[in-house]
């Protein structure tokens, strides 16, 4: 038992040597096993190196090869562009001296130089131009137009409410002359019965107020203003005013008025010579006694229409009596405006075709305004008479200096123009007739001279009605026969 450490002792110093020496090994084949994976890693990375070398050396070379052949395509494509550019060079060449010789051939043939062509390629669009803005200046008149009559109805309404009060009263009313003003008081009579009886009998309005020695009376017709003038003398001269006194006095003071109207009828037709006339239409023609026109009496003018019209018609061997008729009824129709609806040229066809009157005068009657064509010329010859009868200086409401004036001035606007020849003013100063240089003054310039002329008389003029502006322009070509 004694040698059981001992033992214990030397296996275990023998087992510990064996350790150190399993140790040492392990350290040395630990070593060994390092050293050759780090050779085996650096061969490896030495094959990957040399392997990505050449695989950059292959790209390399293909990316050369296809910059070179690129390169080549390139440098064949400038070749190509610039011999096309020669080729593109020379054509210009070519095209411009054809150019230069087509150039030379047109002015050659034309006779005009490459500026003159432009100058008149320049008037053309102007002349172009020009028609363009004379059309859109039509078509603003058809525009204007269509809008004329709501605006005329407005410019006359406005005018109405401004000045038509003195007109009025100056036109539709007439004075009786009294005694003394105590006979306003008889004449308006008990309550007022007289006053009363007497305007319901005439139609009348009767006014009674501050004026001395005088009354008013008021109507717009001016026969039944007539009939009520003449009632209230015969009355005031009687001196008898009532009721029953103003009836019968009213009737007669009708029937004077209606023998008046006749006598006067008949009277113009036996001094122009018309034969055969219905009796209707004498009276009409005497009822004209109480009309006027422009300050101008109307059965004076139809008179005087008539004698110029048979005149002219005889010098000219045409029908003087249908020229007289025509004449003489060219007016009709204004006695009976203020009775029906329509104008005078409608109404007076109307009551001369109701009466039998010949085709020819009935046309003298619609065309002597040229609300529709001539048919004859007779009817030509009306419409001169009318003219001259109406512009006859003091005919109407005009002394004879404002006249000349007038027409003086007229003309002398119309001339201001560039390519005006000749002005005639005619009708009164109704209508201005300008004769133009047809060098100077093509289709379309005359329609805008026409609207500048009239633009510049409404600027610098005053004058009744209207006034025609009419541009004449004409070409004559004149050769002889030898």
């Amino acid at each position: 038992m004694a040698e059981w450490p001992s033992l214990i002792a030397a296996v275990l110093g023998g087992g510990i040597a064996v350790g150190a020496v399993f140790y040492v090994v392990g350290r040395r084949l630990q070593r060994r096993a390092l050293t050759e994976s780090t050779r085996v890693l650096e061969d490896a990375r030495q094959r990957m190196v040399l392997a990505a070398k050449e695989e950059l050396m292959a790209a390399r070379e293909t990316l050369h090869r296809t910059l070179d052949q690129k390169l080549a395509d390139v440098d064949r494509r400038d070749q190509e562009l610039r011999r096309r550019e020669q080729q593109f060079d020379q054509r210009a060449g070519a095209l411009g001296r054809k150019e230069q010789e087509i150039l030379a051939r047109l002015e050659q043939v034309a006779g005009l130089s490459a500026q003159d062509a432009k100058q008149e390629l320049v008037r053309q669009l102007e002349d172009g131009a020009r028609n363009d803005a004379a059309a859109l200046v039509r078509d603003i008149k058809e525009q204007a137009k269509k809008n004329a009559d709501r605006e005329a109805k407005k410019i006359v309404a406005l005018a109405i409410q401004r000045i038509a009060a003195d007109q009025t009263a100056e036109s539709s009313v007439a004075a009786v002359p009294l005694p003394s003003d105590e006979m306003k008081g008889r004449i308006i009579g008990r309550e007022g019965r007289n006053i009363r009886a007497f305007e319901a009998a005439t139609g009348v309005d009767v006014i009674i107020d501050d004026t001395p020695d005088t009354v008013v009376v008021s109507c717009f017709d001016p026969v039944r203003r007539e009939v009520g003038r003449l009632a209230l003398e015969h009355l005031i001269t009687d001196g008898r005013i009532h009721p029953g006194r103003i009836e019968e006095v009213v009737k007669k003071a009708q029937a004077e008025v209606d023998a008046g109207i006749l006598e006067a009828g008949e009277q113009a037709v036996h001094e122009t010579g018309i034969r055969g006339l219905h009796a209707e239409l004498v009276k009409l023609v005497g009822r004209m006694k109480y009309r006027t026109s422009y300050g101008q009496n109307i059965l004076e003018h139809s008179k005087e229409v008539a004698w110029l019209a048979g005149i002219m018609a005889a010098e000219l061997k045409l029908d003087a009596q249908l020229a007289k008729r025509g004449g003489l009824l060219h007016d009709i129709g204004k006695v009976l405006t203020h009775e029906h609806d329509g104008t005078h040229v409608q109404l007076g066809v109307e009551v001369a075709t109701k009466y039998g009157e010949h085709p020819v005068v009935i046309n003298c009657i619609a065309a002597h305004h040229d609300d529709i064509p001539h048919d004859s010329p007779v009817s030509v010859l009306v419409q001169a008479a009318d003219a001259v009868s109406g512009s006859r200086p003091g005919a109407r409401r005009e002394s004879f200096e404002t006249y000349v004036k007038r027409l003086t001035q007229l003309e002398q606007i119309a001339s201001e123009f560039p390519g005006v020849e000749k002005v005639f003013a005619i009708q009164a100063g109704r209508e201005v007739r300008v004769v133009v240089t047809p060098e100077a003054v093509n289709d379309a310039a005359a329609a805008q001279l026409t609207d500048q002329i009239a633009r510049k008389i409404e600027r610098e003029l005053q004058y009744p009605g209207q006034i025609r502006v009419v541009v004449i322009r004409e070409t004559r070509a004149v050769d002889f026969a030898r």
